[in-house]
């Protein structure tokens, strides 16, 4: 399990094509045309075939969470694992884009082609009742507000939703380790006093801090990841617990972060501004808090009998 931490030289090499992807064709607004090149990398659809995947897929989050990438990375990752095989096709090539939440506040929904619809755990396939409502986000993102009428419940929903889980802890808990190295760059540098601000206590302590906590999350992801690729009965409710883990060290990351840089951690134009909106647009999604927590706590128990 402890090589299962690490990287392998395989994965290792699909994060850096996925990371020069981002360098060269990433940007922090979202657009249709990028998304498609995206998709054509099979950054997202790693492992939706049923077969192993899940540390291919987590090597790609963590390059696109370290760069803020927009996108329904975790719609399309839940929607692959529960449309159709007709349908998931043109999902995997990005031409077609799947909103997946809890109604009424849907995130893509405006641009939406297929509605999933969450409840307890559970998936059903779903389509507008009325108009979509576009509701501005922090991170920019096309949301809409919209009652949906639901329709067949779709099979699948428990791995659907754990492999969801997976990407988005990959994508937070790369994001507050993208945050947190700017924090303390800023802090090696800045001077007040005559010395480095990273040299009071105060600083180096509580970014030290919130590294290991970031750390953490990102090895529990990694983890999970492995369990699922080794079929481990244990997989979703690792992936539950890497998810909530991330929410959280990834939400203190970004404030430890600004709290670091001050005022110019908080401009539009600064260093923080795309990857801690973010953060917090990732953690706002609906994937079952309630329940991940269930799991997670049936996962200490059979650690503790």
């Amino acid at each position: 399990m402890i090589a299962a931490l690490e990287l392998d030289a395989e994965r290792a090499a699909v994060r850096g094509a996925v990371a020069a992807w981002c360098r060269e064709r990433g940007g922090v607004a979202f657009e249709h045309a990028r998304w498609k090149e995206l998709a054509s990398l099979g950054a997202i659809a790693a492992g939706a075939d049923g077969e192993s995947g899940a540390r291919e897929l987590v090597a790609s989050c963590e390059a696109l969470g370290a760069a803020a990438t927009p996108g329904p990375l975790v719609e399309t990752a839940i929607a692959l694992r529960l449309l159709p095989a007709p349908e998931r096709a043109a999902l995997a090539a990005g031409e077609t884009i799947a909103s997946v939440g809890e109604p009424p506040l849907l995130p893509f929904a405006p641009l939406a082609h297929h509605f999933i619809a969450l409840d307890v755990g559970r998936a059903y396939r779903a389509q507008p009742a009325g108009a979509i409502e576009p509701v501005d986000t922090l991170g920019g993102e096309p949301w809409g507000r919209v009652e949906l009428l639901r329709g067949a419940e779709l099979p699948g929903a428990p791995a659907a939703l754990a492999a969801g889980r997976l990407v988005c802890a990959a994508l937070l808990a790369a994001a507050g380790r993208h945050v947190l190295e700017i924090a303390a760059e800023h802090a090696r540098t800045r001077r007040q006093f005559g010395r480095a601000i990273g040299e009071f206590q105060a600083v180096a302590h509580a970014l030290a801090d919130t590294w290991t906590r970031i750390s953490a999350s990102e090895m529990l992801a990694r983890a999970a990841a492995h369990a699922a690729d080794t079929g481990d009965a244990e997989a979703p409710a690792l992936a539950a617990a890497a998810w909530l883990s991330a929410r959280r060290s990834a939400l203190a990351a970004a404030q430890r972060a600004h709290q670091t840089l001050g005022a110019v951690g908080i401009t539009l134009e600064g260093p923080l501004f795309a990857l801690t909106r973010r953060i917090r647009q990732w953690a706002s999604l609906p994937l079952g808090e309630r329940e991940a927590g269930s799991l997670v706590v049936c996962l200490g128990a059979g650690a503790t009998s």
